[in-house]
């Protein structure tokens, strides 16, 4: 499956605000970084609560279908943790902000899988093929009917 990421200019960006929250605990720039993923993939912020511990400090956070996410904050990431380094704080969040890009706006992604799935199965071409589906337009403007459309 081929993925969609943001350029590496825009990874290192959202690296190095998630790297100063960390470190500084300033909720700026867990939004910024935030914000940078979701204007790329054009979905809105999901709403985020900070937790001290999530099911009895077995995971660092959690993601439902409604869009919200539940993370450990940093503060308490590195507190009582075997491992409790920076870079699997942010690993975890990359990890459920995938979870967020993944489940969000499930139906009009299975609309278009499912549009693109049975597109030209058929045998009937569309507008720029040589004839149309009946009731559509065809390549002249005119309605086709199931009959064939001139080319232009």
């Amino acid at each position: 499956m081929r993925m969609m990421l943001p350029p590496l200019k825009a990874r290192r960006y959202i690296d190095q605000y998630l790297t100063t929250f960390f470190r500084d605990h300033k909720q700026a720039d867990f939004n910024r970084a935030v914000g940078l993923m979701c204007r790329f993939f054009h979905l809105r912020r999901p709403r985020v609560d900070w937790f001290e511990y999530i099911d009895w400090g077995r995971t660092g956070g959690k993601t439902y279908e409604d869009g919200k996410i539940h993370l450990v904050h940093p503060e308490n990431w590195k507190k009582g943790r075997k491992y409790n380094s920076e870079r699997q704080w942010i690993n975890m969040v990359y990890h459920e902000m995938g979870h967020y890009v993944f489940w969000a706006d499930a139906e009009s992604k299975a609309d278009a899988f499912a549009f693109r799935m049975a597109r030209g199965v058929n045998g009937h071409r569309g507008v720029n093929g040589h004839r149309a589906v009946n009731g559509q337009r065809g390549v002249n403007g005119h309605r086709s009917n199931g009959r064939r459309v001139a080319r232009v």
